[in-house]
C-alpha cells in the first residue's frame, strides 16, 4: 500500500490540542526536527516506544520535539493522562476525530513521521524493527532517520511498515 504522503514532500499543517488545552501547531517546531509518533494510552509497543524516546530525548535535546498524537477514540481523557505521566510523555496532543491519522495515513500505534526542520517528511513507518516473533529489537529505525537527518543525509531506509496496535478511529463527521 502507497503511503498517502511521500517521503520528500512536504508534511501537512495540523493544529491540535494537548492534554491541558493548549494549541500546538506543526509549524510551531520550523527550525527543529519533528518527530510525531501516533501513540496510544493501552498498546503495549507504544509503551516501549516511550521508553526509548525518552532515552532519546536526552540524546537529541532541544534539535528534536516528540509529539505524541492520540487518536484512539477506544481510550478515555483519565487513561491518556494516567498513561502519558506514568510513562513519562511530556506531550500528548488530542486527534479526537482521528483527523491527524487520517491526513497522514496513520494505522498504527507506534507509527511514527520524521519532519525535518524546513517541514518536509523524511521518514515513515516502524519506530524499530520489533514484532511479534521478534520482541527485542535490534534496528531503530527511528534513530538511524534522525542520525542521517541531522548529518545531512537521506535516511536509508526512509519508509518502512509499521507494527504495533491498530489505531480505532472514530466514525468521520
Amino acid at each position: 500500500m502507497d503511503p498517502i504522503i511521500k517521503t520528500g514532500a512536504p508534511a501537512p499543517s495540523f493544529t491540535l490540542k494537548d492534554l491541558e488545552g493548549k494549541s500546538h501547531t506543526l509549524s510551531d517546531y520550523h527550525g527543529k526536527l519533528a518527530v510525531i509518533v501516533f501513540w496510544s494510552a493501552e498498546c503495549p509497543w507504544s509503551s516501549r516506544a516511550d521508553h526509548t524516546l525518552n532515552q532519546m530525548r536526552l540524546e537529541w535535546g532541544e534539535d528534536i520535539a516528540v509529539l505524541a498524537i492520540a487518536s484512539n477514540a477506544n481510550e478515555s481523557l483519565e487513561e491518556k493522562t494516567a498513561a502519558a505521566s506514568a510513562r513519562g510523555v511530556s506531550l500528548v496532543l488530542l486527534d479526537e476525530k482521528g483527523r491527524v491519522a487520517r491526513l497522514f495515513g496513520a494505522m498504527i500505534t507506534p507509527e511514527v513521521f520524521l519532519i525535518d526542520q524546513e517541514g518536509i517528511l523524511r521518514y515513515q513507518g516502524a519506530f524499530d524493527d520489533a514484532s511479534f516473533r521478534q520482541p527485542e529489537p535490534t534496528r531503530n529505525y527511528l534513530w538511524e532517520a534522525v542520525e542521517a537527518v541531522l548529518a545531512d543525509e537521506n535516511p536509508v531506509p526512509s519508509e518502512v511498515p509499521s507494527y504495533g496496535c491498530t489505531i480505532v478511529l472514530p466514525p468521520e463527521a
